[in-house]
């Protein structure tokens, strides 16, 4: 049966795939950017690798996973964040014991769940949109509705200590509780993300959307909106594009992510190219341009 592209969202799967994807491309880069201002990009990977352990407890307890995900996830940003910021633990190496405790207690307890015969990681490592009930798609607007509203209103207070932490905490600013705050709102949007892109490529969608935007942007503000609108054009379209080929709308819809980093990053380079060559070519600041006058015949 040929069906163009318009006649697949007659089916109900498809419409659920594509408002997921939507919401997700939309509030992912909120919280990314943040992420990526505090050289934080790899978080999403960190928490996606201990959210496996999460996804096994629901596999062993018969609970939705995304719940028992949710709940592990926000606990180890919590852990992670006391960890940096109370001990003399460096955040990079509290992040590294997140991979290898979430990647290990995943492990372990799918290795248990798998003699029970109620193990399957695939729709979870890798995104599965099309199997999605809509119980699943209103867990995913809500909890990406809160996340982007929150991000929205917070941002002032998020840009100050992404800026300059010290300075925001001589201000009075409570650093401590955004930070916080900004790694328990990642937490939140890796498990509502996974079914749609997957732990393993859950960072993408933080990340790719807004250093794609970065080439162009000059402000924080315009880079926190252009990637939202970039990470729903990105989302949108990686679902259309897996409806005509047939393939999985997550590792299409990363695909066309890095496809528009790299097209924006060539784009860019070319432009400042261009405007060194044409400032090479004025005369220095205060000389006065020559101009040749026509002569009388």
């Amino acid at each position: 049966m040929n069906l163009d592209l318009i006649d697949y969202f007659q089916f109900e799967f498809m419409q659920r795939a594509l408002i997921s994807a939507l919401v997700v491309g939309l509030c992912a880069p909120a919280v990314g950017v943040f992420l990526v201002q505090k050289r934080l990009a790899l978080i999403g990977d960190g928490l996606g690798h201990i959210a496996l352990t999460g996804v096994a407890i629901g596999f062993l307890t018969g609970t939705a996973p995304m719940w028992t995900t949710l709940a592990v996830t926000v606990a180890a940003s919590i852990v992670m964040e006391l960890l940096r910021s109370h001990s003399k633990t460096s955040g990079d190496v509290a992040l590294a014991m997140m991979f290898y405790g979430g990647i290990a207690g995943g492990v372990y307890l799918t290795g248990i769940a798998s003699d029970k015969g109620v193990a399957n990681l695939q729709q979870y490592l890798f995104g599965s949109l099309l199997t999605a009930g809509w119980s699943e798609v209103w867990t995913i607007v809500i909890g990406g509705a809160l996340v982007a509203t929150l991000m929205l209103v917070l941002r002032p207070w998020l840009t100050a200590i992404c800026a300059d932490e010290q300075y925001a905490r001589a201000s009075g600013l409570p650093v401590a509780a955004l930070n916080l705050l900004l790694l328990v709102t990642t937490a939140v949007t890796v498990s509502v993300s996974m079914r749609a892109v997957g732990l393993l490529l859950v960072s993408a969608l933080l990340v790719i959307p807004v250093v794609t935007v970065q080439q162009f942007t000059r402000s924080f503000k315009a880079t926190m909106f252009a990637a939202m609108g970039a990470g729903f054009l990105i989302a949108g379209a990686g679902v259309l594009a897996s409806a005509a080929r047939d393939v999985p709308p997550g590792s299409t819809i990363v695909l066309l992510g890095v496809a528009a980093f790299v097209v924006t990053a060539l784009i860019a380079a070319l432009t400042r190219r261009i405007r060194r060559t044409r400032r090479a070519h004025l005369p220095p600041e205060g000389e006065p341009l020559e101009v040749e006058l026509p002569t009388k015949a």
